[in-house]
């Protein structure tokens, strides 16, 4: 059957909550042995224990993955777990921004050291693991910030982002004799406690007026999507992301939305 992952062993960084804990659990669901690495250990033991209600099989690292000797350990507790690594899927980031004049580098450097840096230490460490089982995944939970669309005050997230879909496209060429493919999902607006911080029901909903599809997705939108890069059925995939965000980076501008819902009125009358 697709997306089956039995016998597979994944770690996924940034799993206490949002997207993350919505493609550990789906991942859960799907037959793997998923290791919760997050930095909140409340929010990594509410993941780990809904994956157990469920009947899945997962434990938690608790882990600051921007630190190069915390991935080390992360990996290496995975391993001690389970013998080995199937999956890696980095999902972990931070959102610290500000205006370009006005820049921090403190904050510069724990965006770079948990959104990109952290995609060449958790492959480097994972990759021989990969290779002694004759293959796997590398994944990456990119963005349509930075990629594709970008918003003033998150230049460091952006150059991030675009950052991490460089290092997919590269290391898919390098890895993929070894039976190693490396994708990337660019996520738009996803109903998160991150999002829900942003803005109330009320602001959320003025925002999905700007999304083609009329919502705001939620992170199993996003955790399906990975399920299928994690699975066999995706082997021939590689280097490539894939942009889920309702059509929100489709238009050229949002006043083409309001002409979308005349042409809704005419085809209905016709």
């Amino acid at each position: 059957m697709f997306g089956k992952l039995e016998d597979k062993v994944a770690i996924i960084t940034g799993a206490g909550q949002g997207i993350g804990a919505g493609i550990a659990r789906v991942f859960a669901a799907a037959g793997a042995k998923v290791m919760v690495a997050t930095r909140t250990a409340s929010n990594g033991e509410d993941t780990v224990n809904a994956i157990r209600e469920a009947g899945g099989t997962a434990e938690l690292c608790v882990v600051d993955i921007g630190q190069l000797e915390n991935v080390e350990r992360a990996v290496a507790e995975t391993v001690d777990h389970w013998g080995g690594i199937d999956i890696m899927l980095h999902n972990a980031a931070s959102f610290l921004g500000g205006p370009v004049e006005a820049y921090s580098e403190d904050d510069l450097e724990t965006v770079l050291s948990v959104n990109l840096k952290a995609c060449f230490r958790l492959s480097k460490a994972v990759i021989p693991i990969l290779k002694q089982r004759g293959g796997g995944r590398l994944l990456f939970t990119s963005s349509v910030t930075g990629p594709r669309v970008v918003m003033p005050g998150t230049s460091y997230y952006a150059a991030s982002k675009g950052g991490m879909n460089a290092f997919i496209r590269t290391a898919a060429i390098e890895l993929a004799r070894d039976n190693i493919t490396v994708n990337g999902v660019e996520p738009g607006f996803i109903r998160t406690a991150a999002m829900e911080l942003l803005a109330d029901e009320e602001g959320m909903a003025q925002m999905a007026k700007y999304i083609p599809a009329g919502y705001i997705g939620d992170p199993e939108d996003i955790a399906y999507c990975m399920l299928y890069l994690a699975s066999d059925e995706a082997r021939y995939l590689t280097g490539q992301t894939i942009c889920i965000d309702g059509g929100s980076t489709l238009p050229e501008s949002p006043v083409f939305l309001e002409e979308l819902d005349g042409i809704r009125e005419l085809a209905g009358s016709s």
